[in-house]
């Protein structure tokens, strides 16, 4: 009886777009649901299309879920970020909609982190460079300007799953390590915290950028800060394509100030390996670009492939919200003999009074209730009698603060 569900699982339908990983659909499969599963991105119109009848959708970085979208999805419970970032989906409005987004912000981590030791060795002995000459037959057999990772500084701006991992590896090459991050960090191993960016700035060799894209963080290296950086330094970004601006990172290139940069993510990216990218950056020497795959290894793809529909499924048959990134987060165990109801409400005084007078009112029991709340809303799973469930339901869905209701099983 536990696991059966107020609307049958068999009619529950995930959409999963642009070459999500096959785990995840056989995990979706497996748990009974309905999987669709395309390629490709999808654009505004259709995704208002497809977005009708879906109940849980999961998109990685091409596919921006807006308000406008979600207008149309009448259905949806959840969305799956199958991807560290979410600044493609309007959290505020799928939260405003009662729609909770789950992400993965472990799958890659070390996927990202590899790669960015690789290229801090790669512009230290400038082996891009060296690279495109062999490959046009030059032989350029040079050691000036070359120089070994071990003993230099490592200032990583973002400490957090990936920077962390970053740290560990570059001590083991040797490195120095310094930190910033605007939330107080432990230190892993001999890495040091700094008081302010532009400490760090001052003191690297090497700047390491493991940020995510917030208000805060756009173009947070610019002109300014260029100048704070150690001659003949070095920059590595793989976090998101806002926080640099390009203009003044190709005029600290072409000045010297910068010695090389490697470059994985861009402030307008295509939305398809088929299409033309230009940028300010190509044809700078020692300049490492590549296109937005610090995270696009099998072991990474097949790491999100199962954490995100663990957390998917979780809601769905239980409600539980753990690791939700726009929502409080709940997690009730599942009650035995009683009926769940899930309701978003919006979080003004006396909600949960107005609540529980409909379940005394209506004679009902309840055997376990938990609420959460944020600025902006309440999240309150309720496990009630079943004969009463329907009409607890409605009267709490006839409130004028209630969101969304339902009754999960």
């Amino acid at each position: 009886m536990m696991s059966r569900t107020s609307f049958p699982k068999n009619q529950i339908k995930i959409l999963l777009l642009e070459n999500i990983h096959p785990l995840a659909h056989e995990a979706f499969h497996s748990a009974g649901f309905q999987v669709e599963a395309l390629n490709v991105a999808l654009n505004s119109s259709q995704l208002k299309e497809k977005i009708r009848d879906v109940h849980v959708l999961g998109i990685r970085s091409k596919t921006h879920v807006t308000g406008e979208i979600l207008n149309e999805a009448k259905r949806l419970l959840a969305i799956g970020c199958f991807c560290i970032g979410t600044n493609q989906v309007e959290l505020e409005a799928a939260k405003r909609r009662g729609i909770p987004v789950f992400n993965a912000p472990f799958g890659n981590t070390r996927s990202v982190a590899e790669m960015t030791l690789a290229e801090i060795i790669l512009l230290a002995r400038q082996l891009g460079q060296r690279n495109i000459e062999m490959h046009q037959r030059i032989w350029k057999k040079v050691s000036q300007n070359c120089f070994e990772v071990r003993g230099k500084t490592l200032g990583i701006i973002g400490y957090g799953h990936i920077g962390s991992q970053v740290s560990t590896l570059a001590e083991s090459l040797g490195m120095r390590v310094l930190f910033f991050d605007i939330i107080s960090k432990l230190s892993l191993g001999n890495a040091k915290g700094c008081n302010s960016l532009n400490d760090l700035l001052k003191e690297s060799d090497f700047v390491t950028l493991h940020v995510p894209q917030t208000p805060q963080t756009v173009k947070m290296i610019d002109t300014p800060q260029f100048q704070s950086m150690k001659q003949g330094s070095y920059l590595i970004n793989a976090s998101r394509g806002t926080v640099i601006a390009i203009p003044a990172l190709c005029d600290a290139l072409r000045s010297g100030k910068l010695a090389g940069a490697a470059i994985d993510v861009f402030p307008e990216e295509p939305e398809g390996n088929s299409k033309e990218f230009v940028t300010e950056l190509q044809g700078l020497p020692n300049v490492i670009l590549t296109p937005h795959i610090g995270g696009a290894t099998e072991e990474a793809q097949a790491n999100i492939g199962t954490e995100v529909p663990a957390a998917l499924i979780h809601f769905v048959n239980s409600g539980s919200t753990l690791g939700v990134c726009n929502f409080p987060q709940v997690d009730l165990p599942l009650s035995k003999e009683s009926h769940r109801i899930l309701n978003v409400h919006k979080n003004i005084p006396g909600v949960l009074s107005e609540i529980n007078r409909i379940v005394a009112e209506l004679g009902a029991n309840v055997q376990a209730q938990t609420l959460a709340t944020d600025s902006d809303i309440g999240y309150l799973v309720l496990d009630t009698d079943r004969a009463l469930s329907q009409e607890v339901k409605a009267a709490i869905e006839g409130l004028k603060t209630s969101i969304k209701t339902r009754i999960l099983y």
